[in-house]
């Protein structure tokens, strides 16, 4: 398996990601960290694609996505920090400007069913790296569960897990007050230039 991860520049396989089955249902979209609270909020059914639509013709784009061949197979919500619900969120520290649009924020990470276990969430975030390295950030965040090796509940487990970050050479740069599914956030960090 040859798995590629690019710029999410193709809606619908975003859609294949992070959509609903149907259009009218208020799912994620994967709008909950990326928008402002009251925006997120305020969006429902068919406006929450619309709105998805309209940020993946944005530069740069809301995420990246793998591939095997010509199948999506795989999301990674990254962007820069000020663009998402981090540069306001009170759960997890500050440690520098929250304004500062050199770090991003990595905050999703999912993999299809019938791909999963075959290292795609490893090839996502070290995708997500390049992406916002190329895109000019100095410092790649994520918020994963410290979850000590124990199981995750699959439908928490889009924040990743502190091993998962580890491995992708982030480290631990502070504890925060969010938790997920019983497990405690970190916030890890990843420098990206030099």
């Amino acid at each position: 398996m040859a798995v590629e991860v690019r710029p999410a520049t193709s809606f619908e396989d975003v859609r294949t990601m992070v959509g609903p089955k149907r259009p009218d249902a208020n799912v994620c979209w994967c709008l909950s960290y990326r928008l402002p609270g009251s925006e997120n909020r305020a969006l429902a059914g068919p406006a929450r694609g619309d709105r998805v639509r309209r940020l993946v013709g944005e530069d740069p784009p809301p995420s990246v996505l793998a591939y095997d061949g010509d199948d999506v197979v795989g999301w990674a919500g990254v962007h820069p920090r000020p663009d998402t619900s981090f540069a306001t969120n009170r759960r997890v520290p500050h440690l520098d400007d929250p304004h500062d649009t050199s770090v991003w924020s990595v905050w999703c990470l999912r993999v299809r069913p019938g791909h999963r276990r075959q290292g795609i969430a490893h090839v996502l975030l070290a995708g997500a790296v390049d992406f916002a390295r190329d895109h000019g950030a100095r410092v790649l965040e994520g918020y994963p569960v410290d979850n000590g090796g124990e199981r995750v509940d699959l439908t928490m487990a889009y924040v990743g897990t502190r091993s998962l970050f580890e491995a992708a050479g982030f480290t631990i740069a502070a504890e925060t007050t969010s938790v997920l599914a019983g497990f405690a956030r970190v916030l890890v960090r990843h420098p990206l230039t030099a």
